[in-house]
């Protein structure tokens, strides 16, 4: 017998205990809690009916969040055929004054602006509270920027795949990422880096 098998077996009450980490995964790419409700919902039933196929190679939680994972890219591709790409370079455009004043003629941080060291910053993706302020933070992204970086970042999807599926040009998806990734940075530094950081208010 498999023994990793029989320490995790399917049963509802396992997929029960990872409902939270699915809800919490799915909402942040989808922006829709009804709609992963439902995923989450999906993504439990094809858990219990292909139950013969984990085979205990990896653990239940990564054999579930592999196919939340693959519900939550086709609900992406779905909802992207009713977002136009003009949605994108307009929400580009609105961060443009946001951050250009970071950097000087050369796009190199300006003194006052420079990102400053993190200490231990992989003890604090261990944290939860951590990931409380990291979700607040990403509430503040407009929400295709959010989306093109959970796409990329969370879902691991390609530049060429997120162009492909949101209709944008490469160097678009490029711009809107740097720009998610200032934007993260500038929160977290603020409400969880920062000596006096206490609060998930970006």
């Amino acid at each position: 017998m498999d023994t990793a098998k029989a320490e995790t077996p399917v049963t509802p009450e396992a997929l029960e205990a990872l409902r939270t980490d699915m809800l919490r995964f799915a909402t942040m790419q989808l922006r829709d809690s009804h709609l992963a409700e439902d995923l989450v919902q999906d993504t439990m039933m094809t858990a219990l009916a292909k139950a013969s196929q984990f085979a205990g190679r990896s653990t239940l939680k990564t054999w579930v969040f592999t196919i939340l994972r693959n519900n939550v890219i086709d609900a992406i591709h779905k909802r992207a055929r009713t977002v136009s790409a003009s949605d994108y370079a307009l929400e580009g455009e609105s961060l443009d004054a946001t951050f250009d004043h970071l950097f000087k003629e050369n796009d190199h941080w300006t003194p006052a602006a420079k990102p400053q060291e993190w200490s231990q910053p992989d003890a604090a993706m261990e944290e939860q509270q951590f990931w409380a302020v990291f979700d607040a933070c990403m509430d503040h992204l407009p929400e295709n920027t959010a989306r093109v970086f959970m796409m990329r970042e969370v879902l691991e999807l390609s530049s060429q795949e997120i162009c492909e599926t949101l209709s944008i040009s490469t160097s678009n998806c490029h711009v809107i990422l740097h720009r998610a990734r200032i934007a993260l940075r500038k929160c977290l530094e603020g409400n969880w880096f920062s000596d006096d950081a206490g609060c998930a208010t970006c």
